[in-house]
């Protein structure tokens, strides 16, 4: 399949005012995709016979990617309900879970559709999704999430990650048994949550989880909530795993909420080991009830941990703000750094598309390339930073060359506010 996209705006470089970036340069290109990859970006291209896009000028930007969401317990597409307060925290939600799931998987099909739809829409080319295996519902949705988001392979990629939600040795031999059988069904990633508070064994839980993740080849995808030295405990304890094992596989500690809460000191001994071990970590928050749970973003991107935003949930019985708009998780982001200058804003970017952003550090372009892969966005702004500081729209979402998503809206360029 061959595409032709006229008049798309790209970014260049840096404009500068002594050190200081001031600006973003673009020019007007004309980009040929074919096979999927970037064949051709030249100033003019004439091809006959070829479907063509004219972006009139949008910006063209690498597309984005959920790394941290729940497609299979969701109230979003159906009637509102806000969540109650979790008197005893996370047993809250997993006591409500065992009466609420088995209702929620009548609707569940339709409604993880409705998600994976809004994600298209709202720029995302990839999805990671955490999905429960529990002593409620055992394998069932991790067997339809999978066949859904099969559905969807031309569309986008994603990732599974088999997610004991209710706790993995406190529940037993029989769901051991069970939740061994969800690694044979196609998963990507073996999940955790909070070993020390949910089954008071973080070494045995660690344990079984890097012995199934070895067996059967599978990447490790943990939600720590655990704060202050507990979870900076805990994150020690993953790495002595990754180390004493050898372990080659790629390992993401999700929440990782303890970053917030540690002295400086500490921080930079963990954060250095993360880095070393290539430990990232996905993110469902940037602003948080406190300043103590807003993690040093930028801080462990600059040490050598990969951090990528994610949205966690869109509505459920666990929270009622998710919008699986990424562009306003990125504002969030920088509202709360203060990141205002069009280099912070602009750079940003990288938390919200697998650290790809059109201009390296330096201004120097990099993306896109002659052979790299055609998923991108076409968006009404003229930089990245205007599209972060103004959510600005998307018009038109392309994976693996392939239109998947358009929208016909005024466009109103570096005017829109």
């Amino acid at each position: 399949m061959k595409l032709l996209i006229k008049n798309a705006r790209l970014e260049i470089g840096y404009d500068y005012l002594g050190d200081s970036v001031v600006g973003t340069k673009t020019a007007i290109k004309d980009v040929l995709i074919e096979r999927g990859i970037f064949v051709e970006i030249t100033d003019q291209l004439e091809v006959a016979d070829i479907d063509t896009i004219d972006a009139k000028g949008q910006l063209l930007l690498p597309s984005l990617r959920e790394m941290h969401v729940h497609l299979d317990k969701t109230f979003f597409g159906g009637d509102w309900s806000a969540p109650t307060m979790p008197v005893n925290g996370i047993f809250t939600r997993i006591s409500e879970e065992n009466d609420m799931l088995p209702d929620l998987f009548a609707t569940a099909e339709e409604r993880t559709r409705y998600m994976i739809e809004h994600y298209i829409a709202n720029g995302h080319t990839h999805i990671r999704t955490h999905v429960n295996v529990d002593p409620t519902m055992k394998t069932s949705h991790v067997e339809k999430t999978k066949r859904i988001l099969d559905e969807y392979q031309d569309k986008i990629t994603y990732e599974i990650v088999a997610f004991p939600q209710h706790g993995l040795l406190r529940n037993g031999e029989e769901f051991l048994s069970v939740f061994e059988e969800s690694l044979k069904m196609g998963v990507t990633h073996i999940g955790g949550v909070d070993p020390a508070t949910i089954d008071h064994n973080i070494n045995g839980v660690l344990e079984q989880t890097f012995d199934w993740a070895e067996k059967y080849c599978l990447a490790i995808d943990i939600h720590l909530h655990d704060g202050d030295t507990l979870g900076a405990f805990e994150i020690h304890r993953i790495i002595d795993q990754i180390e004493e094992r050898n372990f080659l596989g790629k390992v993401t500690i999700s929440h990782a909420f303890a970053l917030a809460g540690i002295s400086r000191v500490e921080l930079a001994d963990l954060v250095s080991r993360m880095a070393k071990n290539n430990v990232d970590v996905a993110s469902s928050i940037a602003i948080g009830a406190s300043a103590a749970i807003t993690l040093p973003i930028r801080y462990l991107y600059e040490t050598g941990v990969p951090v990528s935003l994610g949205h966690d949930s869109l509505i459920d019985h666990w929270s009622p703000f998710g919008t699986g708009d990424t562009i306003q998780k990125l504002n969030m982001t920088a509202k709360r750094f203060n990141w205002i200058d069009e280099w912070h804003l602009g750079q940003s970017l990288k938390f919200a598309t697998g650290g790809i952003t059109p201009l390296n550090e330096e201004g120097q372009q990099v993306w896109p390339k002659i052979n790299d892969a055609a998923n991108l966005i076409l968006v009404d702004a003229v930089s990245s930073a205007h599209l972060i500081a103004r959510q600005c729209p998307i018009s038109t979402v392309l994976s693996k060359g392939a239109i998947i998503y358009q929208d016909n809206f005024e466009l109103r360029g570096g005017y829109r506010g």
